[in-house]
């Protein structure tokens, strides 16, 4: 993927089309699952799910001009991949995820520490992104993040 592309919208647009239903359908269960306040946008080359400066005028502390990110979405080489930060920073969020994970596909959960990846685009298992997206909401994230920065 072209990751200088500036908008949302432009960098689906720019998703191979053997992808693109799946990416356009994650995008969708994202934003119509989120909790109220998270905003949408570009960052790091990825469709971004952030907590804006109006609600965290902190920022993300890697960088303080960007805010605080939650979620992204990225279509890379291999795979499509869904960056949950909540996931990264809740042992609890994790292993919920973890054990509902196998109930909802019949392929071996792929994921790094936050990142989870789907190498076949028909088995993304959208209900189970549902879910996952409304257990944390922005104060719940603020409080999570600020708690693992502290350690």
């Amino acid at each position: 993927m072209d990751t200088k592309v500036i908008t949302v919208e432009a960098y689906f647009e720019a998703v191979p089309e053997d992808r693109k239903v799946a990416m356009q359908t994650l995008r969708k269960v994202v934003k119509e699952n989120l909790p109220e306040g998270f905003t949408e946008g570009m960052g790091y080359g990825m469709a971004c799910y952030v907590v804006p400066h109006s609600m965290y005028p902190a920022g993300y502390h890697c960088d303080p001009k960007m805010p605080l990110p939650f979620i992204s979405i990225a279509s890379q080489k291999n795979f499509i991949a869904l960056h949950h930060m909540g996931i990264y920073g809740s042992k609890d969020l994790l292993d919920w995820f973890q054990s509902e994970y196998p109930k909802h596909s019949k392929y071996k959960l792929d994921m790094g520490k936050g990142c989870i990846r789907f190498k076949k685009p028909d088995d993304i298992p959208f209900a189970l992104i549902a879910e996952l997206c409304k257990k944390i909401t922005v104060d719940d994230w603020i409080t999570l993040y600020e708690s693992n920065l502290k350690r």
